[in-house]
């Protein structure tokens, strides 16, 4: 039997995924869907025989639409919602293997660096109490040094474990001075707490960077599977030096020292790969900008050579990174383009072959940017209220006024390029630019954006073919 049935998944489903995704994205319903089954799908996968699942590969997805309306967003959202490891690359930044540019197998190390990330957060998340608890004990053994009877605890003392040692090992004036010093340590702890001692500096003995001839018999070390710095760091063993900081960097600093040792680096490294392999995602933006067209004379290494560079990672591959070899097989990659210059057909046949599922995202209406203006949760109006709101300042969007950026976005993107959405941030940005600028200054806070208000500011812009080209 499987590891369980598709009723105790437990992941969301693909309706769920679409509604999430349509908190955020406007429009695009075809793409929504076939992203919200590619991440279902994924989790079908882990409920299935071991031998079966290994078989089943995921479905790469080209998505197809000129730029701005939404494709990288669908992507970032659909990794953000699973906690999936996400990178976005441009295909056009790669060169065939042997030539001067990025090879494609640096897009998976780059997967393993945000899984690696995405896991340390996790286990920190973990730990977080204790690496507090930590970081302010040596902190205060720094201000004030723990006397003879504290110290049989070490880190993991606590005031019980004291209170028993003292009761059972010390008495007379022994016990009174260590009482007394326990008095004094937590009434440092309250000031501490309190931040009276923000402005107190501390001699803090910190680990030195690694000597430069370390790095250098290293190297990068991105193509190894072991990280070679590490180990001779470990071989020489670590430098420290004493310094001056202020309490707040110290304890910052004895914060960082109790991470790295409460935090497994084998078993971090372990669980980063199997997330990557499991659930990562890659965007591989401006594919179109790798398509040969069929007319163009022989291979190039910025086309062709890149093209049958990425098979061997489509198909499944193993690549080395710095910390441990990762297999390819069931990363989930979505390509996207405008395709405006040529086709999908205008990849190699076999590239083709590896991006079975493709969708074309719709150019964007103006009820769509009128819709992208207020509807998601983080739209632009009120990434721009809350701007200006730092400052004291209250803008109110009238109807009117949103229609007329709406208004203005579509007419500017028919007769300049069609960025999409993008073009809203370069309206905006125009319109509210004497507000953004002035807001400091401003004796009146509370400001109407009416339509009357964005053609005054837009005046002669939309009207000027040459001007609107370069200014919005």
């Amino acid at each position: 039997m499987g590891k369980g049935s598709a009723a105790d998944i437990g992941d969301p489903t693909p309706r769920e995924i679409v509604e999430d995704l349509d908190r955020f994205v406007i429009g695009q319903a075809a793409a929504k869907r076939a992203v919200a089954v590619a991440l279902r799908n994924r989790a079908r996968r882990l409920h299935i025989e071991p031998e079966l699942a290994e078989e089943i590969a995921p479905k790469n997805i080209i998505m197809i639409g000129p730029t701005g309306v939404g494709k990288t967003e669908i992507a970032r959202r659909l990794a953000r919602l699973s906690r999936s490891p996400f990178v976005k690359v441009e295909a056009s930044k790669f060169t065939e293997v042997g030539y001067v540019g990025r090879d494609v197998e640096s897009m998976v190390r780059d997967l393993v660096e945000v899984s690696i990330e995405i896991l340390r957060e996790e286990l920190l998340d973990e730990v977080r109490d204790q690496v507090e608890r930590n970081a302010e004990e040596r902190l205060l053994d720094v201000l004030l040094p723990p006397a003879p009877a504290e110290r049989f605890a070490g880190e993991d003392r606590s005031l019980e474990d004291l209170d028993e040692a003292l009761g059972d090992g010390l008495d007379g004036p022994e016990a009174e001075d260590a009482q007394r010093a326990r008095r004094s340590r937590e009434k440092l702890r309250e000031r501490l707490r309190r931040g009276e001692l923000a402005d107190r500096s501390v001699e803090v003995e910190v680990r030195e960077p690694p000597a430069p001839f370390l790095e250098a018999l290293s190297g990068p070390g991105e193509d190894l599977d072991i990280n070679t710095s590490e180990m001779l760091r470990g071989v020489f063993g670590p430098r420290y030096r004493k310094t001056e900081m202020v309490v707040p960097q110290a304890l910052d600093y004895f914060a960082q020292e109790e991470e790295e040792r409460l935090v497994d680096r084998r078993q971090l490294s372990r669980l980063a790969l199997e997330r990557a392999e499991e659930h990562g995602i890659i965007f591989i933006d401006e594919l179109d900008k790798v398509a040969s067209p069929h007319d163009s004379p022989g291979p190039d290494v910025s086309r062709e050579g890149v093209q049958r560079d990425l098979l061997p990672l489509l198909d499944g591959s193993t690549v080395s990174t710095r910390y441990g070899s990762l297999r390819t097989d069931h990363i989930l990659y979505i390509g996207a383009g405008a395709f405006q210059e040529n086709r999908p057909s205008d990849l190699i046949p076999e590239l083709q072959g590896r991006f079975p599922i493709r969708v074309e995202l719709d150019p964007l209406t103006v009820e769509d940017f009128r819709r992208i203006l207020t509807e998601p949760e983080s739209a632009l109006l009120k990434q721009y209220e809350a701007l200006l709101a730092t400052e004291g300042v209250t803008i109110s969007f009238q109807e009117d006024g949103i229609g007329e950026i709406a208004d203005v976005a579509a007419q500017v993107n028919e007769r300049a390029e069609d960025i999409g959405a993008r073009r809203l941030h370069t309206i905006l940005e125009k319109v509210l630019e004497e507000l953004l600028f002035d807001a400091p200054d401003l004796e009146d806070k509370n400001w109407t954006i009416d339509r009357d208000y964005v053609r005054r500011m837009l005046e002669g812009i939309v009207e000027d073919e040459d001007l609107s080209r370069f200014i919005l």
